[in-house]
């Protein structure tokens, strides 16, 4: 009986799926007509040497675009990162400006990063871009064609490009399936709306009224909270279609883990309960029990390979749709799928977090506090103790 339910959740999981990427199909024939252009403060935080650092700043000094400055911000001047930094500003004088600070109090190391940066731009429109993007000339134009009046927020499709290592290979996989595919799922047919913090556009008033970097300070998911008070407050979150490229070229496997187990805490404390239908995603995963419950017999050996191949021609498709060059590493498939459904139970036994060189405790809504050091089992021992010596 429980095969047969498990063997029914798995050809339901496949058929999700294949909405899922009938979701980001309709997703990308959208088209925006707009030629309203608005000077732009790009704001680029950044903490160390990510891969193809120069190039991927670099891009965003050449887009065709006609007024907009480039900020870069960091906290150290002892960061590799400010050396790379200077190269732009160099090559870009009258573009590109630099800001070091590290006076800002916020738990979340991005923002803290990003709070002095903002307060010096110029204009009215600012974008935030992490440092490991690369785009093309075309877009600044692309992304700002989405913006209305009644617009809070635009926010950009991603995909990850130029893996080199296992790791690398692993984390664009993710992007270019699961990431890509969940956020036109959710955008597209359950009219949710989705803030990628890769790429947010927005108007400084808009941001202001929604409490700015005060309200997203202390959190993780500060993307995620922008765009959550910016639907709250009555302005549409747009996920544009333009796709930006997430560079990822030597990463090691054990920093693919961290990434997607810090991403699957983030998810669980955002969703509760409904992060328990999650899995239905995954159909590799879940068919993986199959010939686990039928003694690994011939049938259900078939059936698993068979649940794994449709996955690996949909994902094909998919960086077909995307214009990835993903190529041979779709293999790769069915091992990530597999190892992200063992992540997906972390979040219900850990609440810890490392994040740029940070240790927090993440609560809900991703509020994050400072580790202490102690698990709850220590701390329950603790108290125990003191109570009984009292």
């Amino acid at each position: 009986m429980i095969l047969w339910i498990v063997l029914f959740i798995a050809f339901f999981s496949i058929t999700l799926y294949g909405i899922q990427v009938i979701a980001l199909r309709k997703k990308l024939k959208e088209d925006y007509n707009s030629e309203f252009l608005p000077p732009i403060s790009i704001i680029k935080p950044l903490k160390g040497l990510d891969d193809n650092l120069f190039d991927n700043l670099e891009s965003f000094c050449k887009q065709d675009y006609p007024e907009y400055e480039v900020i870069l911000s960091l906290q150290d001047y002892n960061d590799p990162a400010y050396r790379v930094a200077e190269k732009i500003r160099n090559r870009y004088p009258n573009l590109v400006r630099i800001i070091v600070d590290n006076s800002r109090r916020a738990l979340n190391p991005k923002v803290k990063n990003m709070i002095s940066a903002y307060r010096a731009s110029k204009y009215e429109y600012f974008l935030i871009s992490d440092s490991n993007v690369l785009v093309d000339k075309d877009y600044l134009r692309k992304t700002v064609s989405a913006m209305k009046p009644d617009t809070g927020l635009v926010t950009n499709l991603i995909m990850g490009v130029s893996g080199k290592s296992i790791g690398a290979k692993l984390e664009n996989l993710q992007l270019n399936s699961f990431i890509i595919l969940s956020v036109s799922f959710l955008d597209k047919f359950l009219k949710m709306p989705c803030s990628i913090g890769k790429s947010m556009l927005m108007r400084k008033r808009d941001f202001e009224e929604i409490g700015g970097f005060n309200s997203i300070r202390d959190v993780l998911a500060e993307d995620y909270i922008i765009g959550k008070l910016m639907h709250e407050s009555g302005k549409k979150v747009v996920l544009s279609n333009y796709i930006i490229k997430n560079v990822n070229e030597y990463w090691s496997f054990r920093k693919f883990l961290n990434r997607h187990t810090r991403w699957a805490k983030i998810r669980w404390k955002i969703a509760g309960i409904k992060y328990f239908t999650e899995p239905l995603s995954n159909p590799v995963f879940l068919s993986s029990f199959i010939p686990l419950l039928d003694g690994f017999s011939r049938v259900s050996l078939l059936v698993f390979l068979f649940i794994a191949s449709i996955k690996i021609a949909f994902d094909i498709y998919i960086n077909r749709l995307i214009n990835s060059s993903t190529g041979i590493s779709t293999i790769l498939t069915p091992f990530k799928d597999f190892m992200t459904g063992i992540i997906w139970f972390v979040p219900l036994i850990s609440c810890k977090i490392n994040w740029r060189d940070n240790i927090y405790t993440i609560g809900k809504n991703t509020l994050i506090v400072p580790h202490n050091g102690n698990s709850t089992v220590r701390v329950i021992f603790d108290k125990l103790k003191t109570a009984f010596t009292n």
